[in-house]
């Protein structure tokens, strides 16, 4: 049995999914910054899952027109307020939104359950 070399392993990393996800989604390469959120997310149908949320940071006049949805796993996006969240999102994606906002704000990495922080399940 051999290891992945570093080349391969750092094809499987979240940054490289997040840029390929990114522009296979969106069409076009965007930035990204910290990370803001680590969140596991228990699924019976779908197994058990790890996700990372990135700070996106705020794109330029250019970066937004650039942005071709795929249309098959994004049809569209928008900008919402904060104030909006839990009425478009389901619940447990609407505390991880909350949460990165919060980490964002504080300067921190949040880990979190289902969407829930530690002391709040």
């Amino acid at each position: 049995m051999s290891l992945p070399s570093q080349d391969q392993a750092a094809e499987k990393s979240p940054t490289s999914a997040l840029r390929r996800e990114i522009n296979e989604e969106l069409g076009t390469p965007l930035p990204f910054g910290d990370l803001l959120v680590v969140d596991w997310a228990p699924n019976e149908s779908e197994g058990d899952k790890v996700l990372f949320v990135f700070d996106g940071g705020e794109l330029t006049a250019a970066q937004k027109r650039a942005i071709r949805v795929d249309g098959v796993e994004v049809d569209r996006y928008a900008y919402h307020h904060r104030g909006e969240l839990d009425r478009l999102l389901i619940p447990c994606l609407a505390r991880r939104v909350h949460a990165a906002i919060e980490a964002k704000v504080k300067g921190e990495t949040a880990y979190l359950e289902h969407g829930a922080r530690l002391g709040n399940l």
